[in-house]
């Protein structure tokens, strides 16, 4: 075959059982991680499990025939697919250590502290998140300023962070799914050649009784949180704590609404978070002086500047005499991302061979045999979906890769296109973030 283009590879030749083998040894593996380490399983064991199956797979592509190089490039390539979001997800670490300095996210949490009631704060979070992402198309950027300020309240207010952070990422997916400047809403209905605004319009049918049930379960996941004598001695005390430390006037709020305001006018992300993170070293070496010298630790000048350096690259720490208001605001840096970074560059390893083996096409072919009515059409598409999200860990490829493959089934059947783009996003950008390894599983527990 020298000089030869390679024959293409034929997937229906390769047996179920060894397309699914790579997928149930790393099921294996992640499930001893999580037995053995428990919530530490992120930071490390799951990453190793990864590449574990990875290695696998790469086994078993090599023992049918495909070469190292090529295997290899798989994995190069699947981790190139998803360096624009780590960039994003550095550039957010860097985001969150200047806007702490600054005390743009310290003032976002105080005047957050004095209008919330915390029995109606979980869907007032929620709600809150999606007028956000709707107005501006991120689901990152909303938790990654919104949402992480209304967790600092949540727990100043007593309440579950876990469950404020549900709050967060439901309202901030809703709200990126119903915005015509979301990438994944504008992607899904161009892979299968839907008008992007019919596309919206169809997805009213499954989205708004998904949100109207969340509402009312996060309502009742927060009935009786009352604001008691306690809770309101302990919000006075965080609000005069932070009135203290920081300088919490206008100037304080201007590296958000300039984020805002870019992300509205579709500046691209990276570009936006930069500038929302430059602004905030403004505003601290401008308006947040004293606090900025007393963290760099010198005098002058050369305190500012290695305050900045620090709160860029290794987040703030903050010391305002309280030890949880302390624990709170201290967070940042594009080190603090760098282990989710490390969990997505795993996934995509391993997404990247299995998709190069045929074995994830392997997989997606099968569960098409399986498709007898336009219902169980509906339903194999969103377990592929979420399947990718799982396997491929990316929430692009559970769009794209499905929406390719099920495209000439859906229009045999007469289906709409705008069938199929609703069923991509209410399965694969929906559920990316229920994928701990997942790029925006990764994202939001590191994050939040």
């Amino acid at each position: 075959m020298s000089g030869q283009e390679k024959p293409a590879l034929n997937v229906n030749a390769i047996p179920l059982w060894v397309a699914v083998s790579p997928l149930i040894f790393l099921m294996i593996l992640l499930a001893g991680a999580v037995f053995i380490f428990g919530d530490g399983a992120s930071s490390g064991p799951s990453q190793i499990s990864l590449m574990s199956a990875a290695s696998f797979a790469i086994i078993i592509g090599i023992s049918r025939g495909q070469s190292w190089a090529e295997l290899e490039q798989a994995c190069v390539d699947g981790i190139t697919m998803v360096m624009r979001a780590c960039l994003i997800l550095l550039m957010i670490g860097s985001l969150i250590g200047a806007w702490m300095l600054a005390g743009t996210a310290p003032a976002i949490i105080h005047l957050g502290l004095g209008i919330l009631d915390p029995e109606w704060f979980y869907p007032a979070s929620m709600i809150l998140c999606a007028m956000v992402a709707v107005s501006i198309g991120s689901s990152w950027t909303t938790a990654a300023t919104v949402g992480l300020a209304l967790i600092g309240i949540a727990q100043i207010l007593g309440l579950s962070a876990e469950v404020t952070a549900g709050a967060v990422i439901s309202g901030a997916y809703f709200g990126d799914k119903m915005s015509p400047l979301s990438d994944s809403t504008n992607l899904a209905p161009a892979m299968v050649g839907a008008d992007l605004f019919t596309h919206i319009k169809h997805m009213f049918w499954t989205t708004t009784p998904a949100f109207i049930i969340s509402i009312i379960l996060f309502t009742w996941l927060g009935w009786g949180s009352d604001n008691t004598a306690h809770s309101t001695s302990a919000i006075e005390t965080a609000r005069l704590t932070l009135e203290s430390n920081y300088n919490l006037g206008f100037p304080a709020f201007l590296p958000l609404i300039l984020l805002l305001t870019m992300s509205i006018k579709k500046v691209p992300a990276l570009p936006t978070i930069a500038a929302g993170a430059v602004a905030g070293c403004l505003i601290a070496a401008l308006y947040q002086t004293d606090a900025t010298i007393a963290f760099g630790g010198d005098a002058g000048l050369l305190s500012i500047i290695k305050a900045l350096w620090i709160a860029l690259t290794d987040g703030y720490v903050a010391s305002t005499g309280d030890a949880s208001l302390d624990e709170l605001l201290s967070r940042g840096g594009m080190s603090s991302m760098l282990t989710a970074v490390w969990l997505i560059i795993s996934a995509m390893c391993f997404g990247g061979v299995m998709e190069h083996t045929g074995f994830l096409k392997r997989l997606v072919l099968t569960a098409l045999k399986a498709v007898s009515s336009t219902g169980s059409l509906i339903l194999t598409t969103v377990l592929t979906s979420i399947g990718m999200n799982i396997v491929a860990a990316d929430q692009y490829i559970s769009i794209v890769l499905p929406g390719r493959m099920y495209q000439l089934e859906f229009k045999r059947r007469g289906l709409a296109p705008e069938n199929l783009s609703r069923t991509l996003e209410d399965a694969g950008t929906m559920t990316s973030a229920l994928v701990p390894w997942n790029t925006c599983g990764a994202f939001m527990a590191t994050t939040l």
